[in-house]
C-alpha cells in the first residue's frame, strides 16, 4: 500500500472493509452497557455496587488492550500482525455474549462468571481491532478513516439498539435458544459478529509482518523505551490529550451504564425501547462521523474537538434540567424530547471520539502505534474503571440527573486541558489552525 496517493478517496472502500472490525465493538457495546446493568438489578439493588461490576470490562480493558496492542506489534505471520488475533478472539467474544442472558437468567454467580469470560476476550481483541486502521492508511488521512470506521460503528449500535433490542420484547420458543424473552439480541447479535470477522478476514489482506510495509515496516520500539521517549519528550501534547480522554470519558462513562436504566426507572419505557436512547447516539454515529473527520481536516482536530466538548457539556447541562423543563409534557414528549438530545449529543460525541485517535497516531512512528494505542485506552479504560462507581454513587445519594452534572463538570474540564496541545495536526501543522 503507498503512501503517495493525494486524496482519500482510493482507500476509501478498504477503510469500509476495516471497519467490520469497529461494526463488532459498536454491536455489542451498547447491548452490554444497557442491558447488563438490568439483568444486574434483578439481583442488586445498590446502583453503587451495579457501577462497580460494570468497571470489570473496563479493568481488563486497562491492562489488556495496551498488552495485546504491543504484542501484536511484535507479531509477524503470513495473515498479518493483528489478523491472528481478530480471527482467534473475537469468534470467543462472539460466543461468551450471545449466552450472556441465559446465564443472568441462571443465577447471580453465573452472570459475574460470563461478564469475566466476555471481558478477558473482547477487551483482549480490542487493541489489535483498532491498530489495524493505522496500520493501513496514512497519517494524513486518519481522521476521513476514522469517521468511517465510526460510521461502521455507528451503523452496528442502529443494528443493536434500534433493530436488536426490540426483540428484547418477543416471547416465542426457538429451537436451541429457548424463551426468547429478553434473550434473542443476544446470540443474534454475536451471529453477526463471526459473519463480521469472517468478511474482515476475506476482504482485508494485511499481509505478513503487518499491512503497511515500507522502510519502517521491520522497526520495533521497546515497549519501556517507547513509553519513556513519550514522558520525556519536550511538547507535552501527547500527555495534555491523554489526560483531556480521561475526563471526557470519565463524564461519558459515567452516564452510559445507567442510561437504560434511567429510561426504564425515570421515563418508563418497555424494556426493548430501554436501548434506543444510546440507539439515537448510533444513528449520529452512522450520519455524522465522516464529515467530522472531513471538518477537522479542513478546520484542525484540536479546533473541532474543543468545539464539540463545549456543545456536549451544554447538552448534558440541559439533560440535568430536563426533568423541570418537560415536567408538565406528555411521557411520549418528555421521551422524545430526550431522544432528541442524545442524537444532538451523538453529533458532537462522534466529532471527539473520530479525531483524539488520529492526533495520537500522528505523534507515533509505526514501531510504535500499538503503543500509542493502548495509551490510548490506557487513558479512556481509567475513566471508565472509575465513572460507573462515581455516578452509582451519585445516584444513591441525589438521584439520576446528578450524573448529567458530573458529566457537564468532566467535558468543560477536558476542553481546558485540550487548550495546551500544540500538536497532533494532519503533515504536522500546528494544533488550532485551519488548514
Amino acid at each position: 500500500m503507498k503512501d503517495d496517493k493525494t486524496s482519500f478517496k482510493p482507500y476509501l472502500k478498504l477503510t469500509f472493509l476495516i471497519g467490520f472490525g469497529f461494526f463488532t465493538m459498536g454491536l455489542m457495546d451498547p447491548l452490554y452497557d444497557t442491558y447488563v446493568p438490568i439483568f444486574l438489578g434483578k439481583y442488586v439493588s445498590s446502583m453503587t455496587l451495579i457501577g462497580m461490576i460494570m468497571t470489570l470490562d473496563n479493568i481488563f480493558a486497562l491492562f489488556l488492550i495496551p498488552i495485546s496492542s504491543v504484542i501484536s506489534d511484535r507479531t509477524n505471520t503470513r495473515i498479518g500482525r493483528r489478523m491472528p488475533y481478530i480471527l482467534t478472539l473475537l469468534p470467543l467474544t462472539a460466543i461468551f455474549f450471545g449466552a450472556m442472558p441465559y446465564a443472568a437468567a441462571a443465577s447471580l454467580g453465573a452472570l459475574i462468571a460470563l461478564i469475566f469470560g466476555l471481558n478477558l476476550v473482547k477487551q483482549s481483541a480490542r487493541g489489535p481491532v483498532v491498530a489495524l486502521m493505522p496500520d493501513i492508511i496514512p497519517a494524513e488521512f486518519r481522521s476521513e478513516a476514522n469517521g468511517v470506521i465510526n460510521t461502521m460503528g455507528g451503523i452496528a449500535t442502529i443494528v443493536g439498539t434500534i433493530g436488536l433490542a426490540r426483540l428484547m420484547d418477543v416471547d416465542i420458543v426457538l429451537p436451541l435458544l429457548g424463551s426468547t424473552k429478553d434473550r434473542l439480541p443476544f446470540p443474534l447479535a454475536g451471529i453477526l459478529v463471526v459473519l463480521a470477522v469472517l468478511l474482515l478476514f476475506f476482504f482485508v489482506k494485511e499481509g505478513r509482518g503487518g499491512a503497511a510495509g515500507g522502510p519502517d515496516a521491520e522497526k520495533k520500539e521497546p515497549l519501556l523505551a517507547s513509553i519513556k521517549a513519550i514522558a520525556g519528550q519536550k511538547d507535552k501534547s501527547a500527555f495534555y490529550i491523554l489526560i483531556s480522554i480521561f475526563f471526557w470519558f470519565l463524564g461519558y462513562q459515567g452516564v452510559l451504564p445507567f442510561i437504560g436504566k434511567y429510561s426504564l426507572d425515570v421515563l418508563k419505557t418497555s424494556s426493548g425501547t430501554a436501548a434506543l436512547a444510546a440507539g439515537m447516539v448510533g444513528i449520529s454515529y452512522a450520519i455524522f462521523a465522516i464529515p467530522s473527520g472531513y471538518i477537522a481536516h479542513r478546520n484542525g482536530r484540536k479546533r473541532t474537538i474543543r468545539t464539540s466538548l463545549v456543545v456536549i457539556a451544554a447538552l448534558t447541562g440541559l439533560l440535568f434540567l430536563h426533568g423541570p423543563l418537560t415536567a408538565g409534557l406528555s411521557a411520549s414528549m418528555r421521551l422524545y424530547s430526550f431522544w432528541l438530545i442524545m442524537f444532538v449529543f451523538g453529533m458532537f460525541w462522534v466529532s471527539v471520539v473520530t479525531n483524539s485517535f488520529p492526533m495520537l497516531w500522528q505523534m507515533a512512528s509505526w514501531g510504535t502505534m500499538g503503543i500509542y494505542t493502548g495509551l490510548y485506552y490506557t487513558a479512556s479504560q481509567a475513566a471508565a474503571i472509575l465513572a460507573p462507581i462515581l455516578t452509582g454513587a451519585i445516584i444513591d445519594i441525589v438521584g439520576y440527573r446528578g450524573i448529567f452534572l458530573f458529566c457537564t463538570i468532566c467535558m468543560l474540564i477536558a476542553f481546558l486541558i485540550m487548550g495546551k496541545v500544540s500538536s497532533g495536526e494532519p503533515s504536522g501543522k500546528p494544533a488550532g489552525k485551519k488548514e
